[in-house]
């Protein structure tokens, strides 16, 4: 299998409109639109699609994140951080438009964000990042796009991948986790790709 976009090569920096924020003095919210996303070669067999986005540079520990003085040592151990998930992606669609399931911030996040008719989509990391602030606390669904620590010392890395199942449907329902979808994938997948791309709002590592 195949995937690209429009907007970034594999290895190469995601554009900040596809961002949550945008590298300013201060850091800024940027547009959050999804980046186009297109895949192909998918097996004869193959019945449905999930697509996912994962953030694998997060820090394990918060003590030093965003803090004035301070920067996140790249020795930290680091940790997944969930930016989206779609399940049920019917067979006959392969490509998304940027914008088309997210254009922008929603505070307390989307919870009927849009997508291919018949998918379906899962809870992302905000959630857990925004508890307690009351500006922003919710639950987050669908696409939410890179906002890394403005003090990390490493670039992050994003994960969009697709994958190719033997079934039409899984059994998930809307706000699934991450644990729940990679169980109900677990011996349904035929094939899958993945487009990296990179980002970074510490203007000293660049992305």
């Amino acid at each position: 299998m195949q995937l690209r976009s429009d907007h970034f090569e594999h290895g190469k920096p995601i554009p900040p409109q596809f961002a949550f924020a945008r590298l300013a003095k201060p850091i800024e919210l940027s547009d959050n639109n999804n980046p186009h996303l297109a895949w192909k070669g998918a097996p004869a067999s193959t019945r449905s699609f999930v697509l996912t986005c994962i953030d694998t540079d997060v820090p394990s520990k918060a003590d030093d994140v965003n803090k004035e003085g301070r920067e996140i040592p790249a020795d930290l151990p680091r940790v997944e951080f969930v930016h989206w998930l779609m399940a049920n992606i019917p067979v006959e669609c392969g490509e998304l438009a940027d914008g088309s399931c997210s254009d922008e911030i929603t505070p307390h996040g989307k919870h009927e964000p849009f997508g291919p008719p018949g998918s379906v989509q899962g809870v992302n990391s905000y959630t857990d990042w925004f508890a307690g602030d009351i500006n922003m606390e919710g639950t987050y669904l669908g696409y939410d796009g890179p906002c890394p620590p403005w003090n990390d010392t490493i670039v992050h890395h994003y994960h969009f991948s697709i994958y190719a199942l033997d079934t039409e449907t899984l059994p998930v329902k809307p706000g699934f986790t991450l644990a729940e979808l990679r169980e109900a994938m677990e011996g349904h997948v035929l094939a899958h790709a993945t487009l990296t791309g990179t980002y970074s709002l510490n203007p000293r590592v660049p992305a």
